[in-house]
């Protein structure tokens, strides 16, 4: 096979299946996975795939993430009632995640400084804690998401790997009592992937609007979450369905 032609395969293994692994790359080419890596690099810097941990991410039909500035002002007065009550459940001292989404930046807004270490993939979340003296940030560091102010991809995934945390706050567009948690966008799964894989605790923070939905990409299921931090909306059947597997369900 010419390497023009495993280019083009490799791109459609690609976006076939959305994301591939390195070592099924190399095995599907037949060459080496030093050689796949080599091709990943070349066509990321392409723009026909992106890098991803171990493997690649397809870009076509890629979800494009909900601007910021948008995700602020929706169902603001939910998120802040949210971030309140999950702010209850940090103990001075822990490590702790917060995500990149709107609802992690309200808890930084009103964490008290008290000694914390809080780990994050936000810009935002890390300026905002930036005047608490007591709370030691660290960034992850990646390629910059301009939509979410966010850092994401194989640099933000690895640095994860490097930490334990008590706590993980995470969000997620879509919450389904059969198919797990789901993101719009692929490389912001992978890096809450991550993050839930480091915690010993995972705190879902999710505003009624949420349940119900299927997003692009699975995240993670639902006994991988300790306790959900949702608002009055809940309906109750779901709430009960929730509290039967064990998860603890915190209405603000």
């Amino acid at each position: 096979m010419l390497v023009a032609e495993r280019y083009e395969k490799i791109v459609q293994l690609v976006n076939e299946r959305g994301s591939i692994r390195v070592t099924e790359l190399a095995e599907l080419c037949d060459v080496t996975e030093e050689t796949i890596r080599r091709d990943l690099d070349r066509l990321e810097q392409a723009g026909r795939l992106r890098r991803s941990h171990g493997g690649a991410v397809s870009v076509k039909d890629q979800q494009p993430e909900i601007p910021y500035a948008e995700r602020e002002v929706t169902h603001a007065e939910e998120k802040r009632r949210i971030a309140e009550q999950a702010i209850k459940l940090i103990s001075p001292n822990e490590r702790i995640i917060l995500d990149a989404s709107s609802t992690a930046w309200y808890m930084a807004a009103n964490l008290p400084d008290i000694p914390l270490t809080v780990l994050t993939n936000s810009i935002k979340v890390a300026t905002e804690l930036a005047a608490k003296e007591k709370i030691e940030v660290i960034s992850t560091g990646g390629i910059l998401a301009s939509r979410s102010l966010s850092y994401v991809g194989p640099l933000a995934e690895r640095s994860l790997e490097a930490y334990y945390v008590d706590k993980a706050f995470i969000s997620c567009k879509g919450v389904h009592l059969e198919r797990g948690i789901s993101e719009s966008n692929e490389l912001q799964a992978r890096v809450k992937q991550q993050m839930i894989g480091i915690a010993d605790r995972v705190v879902l923070l999710a505003d009624s609007s949420k349940f119900g939905v299927q997003a692009f990409t699975h995240v993670a299921a639902l006994s991988d979450v300790a306790d959900i931090v949702t608002d009055r909306r809940l309906d109750g059947d779901t709430k009960r369905q929730l509290e039967e597997r064990g998860i603890s369900v915190i209405t603000a």
